[in-house]
């Protein structure tokens, strides 16, 4: 025999207890015509792009899967890859070091912070590689001296900036003016109660990033922070302008000879879909290591049934 007992033995009539059933069922949203016409429209767009994407020989996807594992587009694929690394982390590290700056009490500090992401904000990256890979035009020789004086140490500019130095250089000065903010953005929106506890422990500034205000800095600024490698990522195709043949350099070299522009841009649309996913997944799994406790939507969810329950 059933231990559970009935809704009347507790003080409630059957009416009662039938509202608090009704109080804690889930609200179904009503299926309306805009369900339908959704339904029909998903159908006729999937009809096009499988009429587009499988039907349609103008793709030549046997030429496409031909060329996208050739050796020279891996190749390319490779210097891509390790152009966005290295630009990641010297863009990163110079961002880090544009907002401290930015943030410093040193009136000259923080006036070159704001001098050099207003003067990034302003030029496209098209033309800040051009810059840099002209530097020599505009300074021969770089040296170390007196200003106005003679130079201790010198050597030629186009020794120093080849094709390869300037694509780092001009994507990572271009990085670090827009990770300079998203870094200062995160530290601003920390609350100042966890600096005061810092402080307030005896902890250093670097410890106190590194054990307590780093991970919430981190969790703030990863989709920000995501979205910019990403561009990144996607700009290093910006470097076919000063010659340095990465993957769409590579790909626009062979439609070059053979006119197949289609398959071939294809085959960079790819592997930049692959790259980009992958980015994508890790900035999930970042996201998921350091939100820890700061699920919203179950606690929403947890607050809404109480809610309910109590009406």
């Amino acid at each position: 025999m059933s231990n559970v007992s009935h809704p009347t033995t507790q003080g409630l009539n059957t009416q009662e207890w039938t509202r608090q059933e009704l109080a804690t069922l889930p609200i179904k949203p009503r299926v309306g015509i805009g369900f339908w016409i959704s339904i029909v429209l998903a159908v006729y767009v999937g009809l096009v792009l499988i009429q587009l994407f499988v039907f349609n020989e103008n793709w030549n996807w046997e030429l496409v899967f031909s060329y996208l594992f050739s050796q020279v587009i891996l190749n390319g694929l490779l210097n891509t890859i390790v152009l966005t690394v290295l630009t990641t982390v010297v863009g990163l590290a110079l961002g880090v070091l544009t907002a401290w700056c930015r943030m410093s009490k040193l009136v000259v500090l923080r006036t070159f912070a704001v001098l050099y992401i207003w003067l990034m904000r302003a030029m496209p990256p098209l033309v800040m590689l051009l810059l840099v890979f002209f530097f020599g035009a505009l300074v021969p020789t770089l040296g170390i001296g007196i200003p106005f004086g003679p130079n201790l140490f010198e050597v030629p500019t186009n020794e120093v900036i080849s094709r390869f130095s300037a694509a780092i250089i001009g994507l990572a000065i271009y990085l670090g003016a827009y990770s300079a903010e998203v870094f200062r953005g995160g530290v601003l929106a920390l609350q100042s109660g966890q600096f005061e506890a810092c402080k307030a422990l005896g902890l250093p500034p670097f410890k106190a990033y590194q054990k307590i205000l780093g991970p919430q800095l981190i969790r703030v600024i990863t989709p920000s922070m995501a979205n910019e490698v990403i561009t990144i990522f996607k700009s290093t195709s910006l470097v076919s302008v000063i010659g340095y043949t990465e993957l769409l350099t590579t790909v626009q070299t062979i439609y070059a000879r053979n006119f197949e522009t289609i398959p071939l841009l294809t085959v960079a649309v790819i592997w930049y879909l692959v790259l980009t996913s992958l980015a994508m997944f890790g900035q999930s799994r970042l996201e998921k290591r350091f939100g820890r406790g700061f699920a919203r939507r179950n606690l929403a969810s947890t607050a809404k049934q109480t809610d309910l329950a109590g009406a």
